[in-house]
């Protein structure tokens, strides 16, 4: 069993798995948390702190899903790095989705944690990541 910085099991795939998404977000204290990772798709957790970000990032061969758990954020996306054309804010229960190969962010505009969980398709990080920090995620 892998246990991540806030006592939970971290990684419960490709086995099946049922869970409450939600709730689980909300325990995640990490940056990133891997949740479920399988052969095809990968679910993350994310607690970004107040007015940080996740940082403007491209994924040339990945889908990607967004879904805002606690908190506000401001998303920008675009086809190139310096020229994010689509812009919006994100609230409890609202979604991104960030097509393969577009340039995005999200960013916390709130006064709490922002909590997300994100779908990748295919998976993006190695089975069982655990970056406690954003500047753990940059190494």
């Amino acid at each position: 069993m892998n246990r991540g910085y806030f006592g939970m099991q971290m990684d419960f795939g490709p086995q099946p798995y049922l869970t409450n998404v939600a709730q689980m977000a909300m325990q995640n204290t990490n940056f990133r948390t891997a949740l479920w990772t399988g052969c095809y798709a990968q679910m993350t957790l994310m607690c970004i702190p107040v007015g940080s970000d996740i940082g403007l990032e491209i994924h040339e061969d990945t889908d990607q899903f967004i879904r805002i758990e606690q908190g506000m954020a401001q998303v920008k996306m675009g086809e190139c790095e310096k020229q994010l054309d689509y812009q919006g804010k994100a609230f409890v229960g609202d979604v991104i989705f960030v097509p393969a190969g577009t340039w995005h962010n999200v960013i916390n505009i709130g006064r709490i944690p922002l909590k997300v969980s994100t779908v990748y398709a295919p998976p993006h990080h190695p089975t069982g990541t655990v970056h406690y920090t954003k500047k753990d995620a940059e190494h």
